[in-house]
């Protein structure tokens, strides 16, 4: 390949260097917000599986317990968890308050009701602390939130020693100096920090009143802290932590300040059950150089320091040092990992021959090489497995341990292979000089050609290539050696298998004459890709062949439909009625329904009524829609009773052979001289009856649905009309709606027509428009019929 010299960036680099750094930036706050998020989820779940043990509730109602809680004591989910997790042991509670020595009731909760603003800013903290993971991150998490609402000039953590003295655990605000002075702190008298824990109540000192008498201020020079509180924790059922707050004003604690320190000792808790109460790491330069130089190391090490029982014998190892690649099975790294216990970090070395392995390096100096071992690790939210061997050596009194993983460099080097198995690709060079081909064990695979042949010459490269390709792979070869035309082409070739699709991209490196010498060819294997597009594509074309099938079938049923149900633009006279009819296809979907109607006039001046709903789309729906009017009409015109006819078009619908074998129908017969409306119905919606501006369904005689039996009962019911009545026959496209009930839909539709009848515009259009708010799932059709009043005209 050859090489050229570098170049100057072109002036737009920097903005495309910019923008990388703000997407980088925006990753990485993206990171630090999932982290945030699943640390959150980690504390809430481990409270409710708390509760979930003491209530034998299910996660629901223990989410729900949490919430309740939470709401009642005007605190955040988080919050209500943290305390759970700090009190997983019910906490004897202390008889005096913790505010004072007032008594409190023993079933009230010990912390009062908080200020808004307190309660805000305890929020934020127990936000804070899913980010908390030793005592000295929590000290300087309590600074960073204390400081600002409270004056908080340092925060120091004393755990209570087995011994009964004190052992600083964290700080911040202070120097190293005086957090070394202060390490240990002896069971002697008049410590505060230590009468807090004994009693179990908070120590207020700040100079003013009574509270300060025969206790020394802790702290440095003189005056430095005027003010100190010193808040015990209560972890379960034992107070062994103090929390104590240092100010350099000498201001009193007010009752809110108080109360705000005592809030956030209880929120502590959970995270001090979490993690202990352990310390970081010595404190000290050197161990802050020897941490320095192994953060430097690229490789998993631990400087290991043995914790010996009275005895002499050696139970554990604490970690003094740890290069950054170091991990613990819980997902700590680096610096997270000073000052913890070997078997704190990994509970099951005792068991392994690698602990043996320490100890005979530390008894007799020699060097411990281990046997390969597998270790897991949290990574991105999940676990990886990965196999180390170990090497031990003594440094004084000490370990030195290294990790390394085991067949790494093996790894690496079949990674390549790996590389071109895993994405289909090969690689060949041809040197045209010495006559001289390489092809990689995946382009063998590629081209189904045992390597025992040998690589292809570049000439003859077009002949494995199927015939229509040939051609053009030929002339591509031939301009990328005499042209050196580097070439990006799809070709063909027949295999065992089948054929394969292949692309190939190469390029030519000429010698000093300008005359190529070598091609460099990367060879893709794309025939799945190439399968799923033909498929894709063939999948496209059936969809709009069937999109063009439904297509003509919707219009030769519409036009089919219009032919047998032809609408008038305007109302027409009916047996004295006034009639309007309206009938709307669905808006959505290619079929046309089976929506229908029939508004006759019968010998003797009667008219005929008839809406039905065939069940269905399409031409079948058509179909026998146009089936049951014309023979419903025939059976009426030539005598048939109403209930007659529904029994006739029943049998005719269960003989039929089609798919659309049921249907609904309402059949009326008006009576001009009696104004008496006499129907009967098929499964069919009820006629609206709008007297006196008040809408209501006809009561609705017996009758079901078309097709449905062979035995059916038909009854007829009958209402006497009076002037100015509207009576309306409808399907159910007009009162159906998704998420409502058809009593809903009824409610709207003579809501609708008692509007219009209170408005004196009885207009069915304007109706329509009311009533079907938003898109027509359905057909509907409509008949409207009026009784005109005296001297009124009954068309339009």
């Amino acid at each position: 390949m050859t090489r050229e010299p570098a170049v100057p960036g072109e002036p737009g680099d920097v903005s495309e260097l910019a923008a990388l750094t703000r997407e980088v930036a925006r990753q990485r706050a993206e990171m630090d917000r999932l982290q945030e998020i699943a640390a959150t989820a980690a504390v809430v779940e481990r409270a409710k599986g708390a509760v979930m043990a003491q209530t034998g509730c299910s996660p629901d109602a223990t989410d729900e317990i949490l919430r309740q809680r939470a709401k009642a004591a005007r605190r955040t989910l988080l919050e209500e968890c943290w305390i759970v997790l700090g009190n997983l042991t019910p906490a004897p509670r202390p008889d005096r308050s913790p505010l004072g020595d007032e008594l409190v009731d023993p079933e009230a909760d010990p912390v009062p009701a908080l200020a808004d603003d307190v309660s805000d800013a305890l929020g934020r903290l127990g936000r804070a602390l899913v980010r908390v993971g030793t005592p000295q991150a929590l000290a300087h998490c309590l600074l960073g939130h204390l400081g600002p609402g409270l004056g908080t000039d340092a925060v120091m953590l004393f755990a209570l020693l087995p011994g009964g003295g004190l052992e600083l655990v964290g700080y911040a605000g202070i120097d190293d100096a005086l957090a070394r002075q202060w390490h240990q702190v002896p069971p002697l008298p008049g410590i505060p920090a230590l009468d807090a824990l004994r009693s179990g109540q908070p120590r207020w000192l700040d100079g003013t009143g009574t509270e300060h008498a025969g206790y020394p201020l802790l702290g440095g020079a003189p005056g430095q802290w005027r003010s100190q509180a010193w808040v015990p924790v209560w972890v379960g059922e034992h107070a062994d932590v103090v929390i104590g707050v240092l100010r350099g004003a000498g201001s009193a604690f007010t009752s809110r300040d108080r109360r705000h320190l005592v809030a956030v000792a209880r929120l502590c808790a959970g995270p001090l059950r979490m993690f202990g109460t352990r310390r970081e790491s010595p404190v000290g330069p050197a161990v802050d150089a020897l941490q320095a130089v192994f953060e430097r190391l690229p490789v998993v090490a631990f400087l290991l320091t043995p914790l010996r029982a009275a005895s002499g014998r050696v139970e554990d190892f604490r970690i003094d040092a740890a290069t950054a690649e170091a991990f613990d099975g819980l997902g700590r790294q680096g610096r997270e990992l000073l000052g913890l216990r070997l078997l704190e970090c990994w509970p099951t070395v005792a068991d392994e021959p690698l602990w043996q392995g320490f100890l005979n390096t530390l008894a007799d100096g020699r060097p411990y090489r281990s046997d390969p071992f597998t270790r897991q690790r949290a990574v991105a939210g999940g676990t990886e497995l990965s196999t180390f061997s170990a090497r031990v050596e003594r440094l004084g009194d000490q370990l030195v341990v290294s990790w390394f993983r085991d067949g790494l460099t093996g790894r690496r080097e079949h990674r390549p292979a790996d590389d071109q198995r895993l994405g289909n690709l090969g690689w060949a060079s041809w040197n045209l000089a010495a006559r001289e081909a390489t092809w990689s064990a995946q382009l063998y695979a590629l081209f189904d050609r045992d390597p025992a042949q040998g690589p292809v010459p570049l000439t003859g490269l077009a002949e494995l290539a199927l015939p229509e390709d040939a051609a053009a792979l030929a002339r591509a070869v031939d301009e990328l050696v005499h042209a050196g035309r580097p070439c990006d082409l799809q070709f063909r070739i027949a295999t065992r298998s089948g054929i394969r699709h292949l692309r190939a991209v190469a390029e030519a490196a000429a010698g000093a004459d300008g005359a190529t010498v070598e091609v460099h060819a990367c060879v893709q294997d794309l025939t799945a890709q190439r399968s799923a597009e033909l498929a894709l594509v063939a999948s496209e074309r059936a969809m709009l062949t069937q999109h063009h099938v439904l297509q003509a079938e919707r219009t030769v049923a519409a036009r089919l439909q219009h032919a047998l149900l032809p609408l008038s633009r305007r109302a027409v006279r009916l047996a004295g009625l006034r009639v309007e009819v309206s009938y709307l296809p669905a808006q959505s979907g290619l079929s046309v329904g089976g929506d229908w109607f029939s508004a006759i006039e019968l010998p003797y001046g009667d008219a005929l009524l008839v809406v039905g709903d065939v069940a269905g789309h399409g031409m079948d729906a058509v179909a026998t829609m146009a089936q049951l009017r014309f023979t419903a009409k025939g059976m009426v015109i030539t005598g048939s009773t109403l209930t007659g006819a529904l029994a006739r078009l029943n049998t005719l619908l269960l003989h039929s052979r089609g798919p659309h074998g049921s249907a609904t129908m309402v059949l009326a017969r008006y009576r001009a001289a009696e104004r008496r409306l006499v129907w009967a119905q098929a499964g069919h919606l009820p006629p609206l009856l709008v007297r006196g501006g008040r809408a209501r369904c006809l009561d609705r005689p017996a009758g079901v649905l078309l097709g449905a039996c062979d035995t059916p009962l038909y009854e007829e019911a009958e209402c006497r009309l009076e002037a100015g009545d509207r009576v309306v026959l409808y399907t159910d496209g007009l009162v159906e709606r998704p998420g409502e009930s058809i009593d809903q839909g009824l409610e709207r539709l003579m809501g609708a027509l008692e509007a219009q009848a209170r408005g004196g515009h009885a207009s069915l259009d304007r109706l329509l428009g009311t009533v079907l708010e938003g898109e027509q799932r359905d057909d509907v059709c409509v008949l409207d019929l009026r009784v005109p009043q005296p001297g009124e005209a009954a068309t339009a």
